[in-house]
């Protein structure tokens, strides 16, 4: 009851990649570098652990960002061929690779850190890949011309590796999508199918992660012309709901989400974000445990995650798994409460 998780990031050590930077560039390479990628992912569950997280991930440690990561072992994409384009409805831009023929997946994009975290944990190991509507948001296409035929692409090519890491022993799969706050008339339409089709046949747990984002400027900005109601999940959740994904990720630390939304998501797991990505204070195990009360309000609790808004990537280590170990201890203090001792 009230396991913990992460959604997903964790920042990368100083020795393996620049600190406190989303898009942070590698500092070793060749041989050199893949043995890093494993050390880090096995120091991530570690650290983890220590913090009192029931269910770890790989931190994703060896993903330079969580798209781009898994985009660099499939066909049909020219790394060359650089586009700038604007991100999340415009809401910021960058330079991106270009998709250039039919994609399809080379072989494992993320078998080695899977089987590293699976050999060096007993705890239940979730790992998370890009979800199809968000990979079409981040990646520009001289092939396929339509955004939906794009992410029933890369959907099938997701399909084929979270079964391979469903066979390394993952336990749950999540399937980041931040594009279903942004695009809300496209989600009902194709996103939830390009979805399910990324999901298809798989026995492990399933998750969708929706969020405003990493507590980067250009989100931050962006929040601020929410409004004092953040309603984009009304829009979404209904279609999830409808959907076989079994457990939905969510902002609830200091957001304007609205919590009683919480009620279009009857039947699922609730992975509920206590943990602010976009401040370096670290919280009280008080303020997560209130924050976790809240949510009871919503839903039952051995249905009830407690979870980080979004990745931690881009915050310092220290601040990063302090707030883990918060995150940790605010649920202890609920569950206690619960459990009548």
């Amino acid at each position: 009851m009230l396991f913990t998780t992460i959604a997903g990031s964790l920042p990368k050590p100083l020795w393996l990649a620049e600190p406190e930077k989303l898009w942070a560039p590698w500092r070793l390479q060749g041989e050199a570098l893949e043995e890093g990628k494993r050390d880090a992912t096995i120091l991530s569950i570690k650290l983890q652990e220590d913090a009192g997280i029931d269910i770890v991930g790989d931190g994703e440690q060896a993903r330079v960002h969580f798209v781009h990561g898994f985009l660099a072992n499939l066909d049909g994409i020219d790394f060359e061929r650089k586009t700038v384009m604007g991100i999340r409805n415009n809401r910021y831009k960058a330079e991106v690779p270009t998709v250039t023929g039919p994609i399809r997946r080379k072989g494992s994009v993320h078998g080695m850190e899977a089987r590293a975290a699976r050999a060096h944990t007993t705890h239940k190991l979730k790992f998370t890949l890009p979800g199809p509507m968000t990979i079409v948001d981040t990646i520009a296409d001289a092939h396929y011309g339509r955004r939906e035929d794009l992410a029933m692409a890369f959907a099938a090519a997701l399909n084929e590796e979270a079964h391979e890491l469903q066979a390394i022993g993952v336990d749950v799969i999540q399937f980041d999508e931040p594009a279903f706050n942004v695009y809300m008339e496209e989600v009902p339409d194709w996103g939830i199918a390009c979805l399910e089709r990324a999901a298809q046949g798989l026995t492990a747990t399933t998750a969708v992660h929706i969020c405003y984002g990493y507590g980067i400027k250009a989100n931050i900005d962006w929040k601020a012309t929410l409004g004092a109601e953040w309603r984009h999940y009304e829009q979404t959740f209904p279609a999830i709901a409808r959907s076989s994904i079994k457990q939905v990720s969510l902002e609830c630390r200091n957001s304007r989400v609205p919590l009683d939304l919480i009620k279009l998501l009857d039947g699922k797991d609730v992975l509920a974000g206590a943990i602010d990505v976009a401040s370096n204070a670290i919280e009280t195990p008080e303020e997560v445990a209130a924050t976790i009360r809240d949510v009871l309000a919503y839903v039952a609790p051995e249905k009830l995650f407690p979870c980080t808004n979004c990745g931690l990537a881009p915050m310092s280590g220290p601040v990063a798994y302090g707030k883990l170990a918060a995150l940790a201890a605010g649920a202890a203090l609920v569950r206690k409460e619960l459990s009548g001792r």
